[in-house]
């Protein structure tokens, strides 16, 4: 109620939905533990906002999947489209 007052919204799911927040919160605990704990402490702001860059450029682009054959997700993607045109052209 309070958070309504304040014209807020409790959550980005649906109210009472286990899975609203799960998949955010999964990534900030993976973020943390892989860089920000591993690699401290840090000197400044700016090197935090470096490495944050660099981490996630590593973890969407070049992180190993093993759900997908120990790929990176860049590499399922260009595969992904290279079979898509084979098939166009094929057809």
């Amino acid at each position: 109620q309070r958070l309504a007052e304040a014209g807020l919204v409790a959550s980005v799911g649906s109210v009472g939905d286990s899975y609203d927040n799960a998949l955010a919160e999964t990534i900030n605990g993976l973020y943390k533990t892989e860089l920000i704990y591993r690699q401290g402490p840090w000197k400044n702001r700016d090197a935090v906002e470096l490495a944050t860059l660099k981490w996630v450029d590593w973890f969407n682009n070049r992180r190993p999947l093993s759900s997908i054959g120990n790929i990176s997700p860049a590499e399922a993607e260009a595969r992904f489209y290279a079979q898509q045109k084979s098939h166009a052209l094929a057809a």
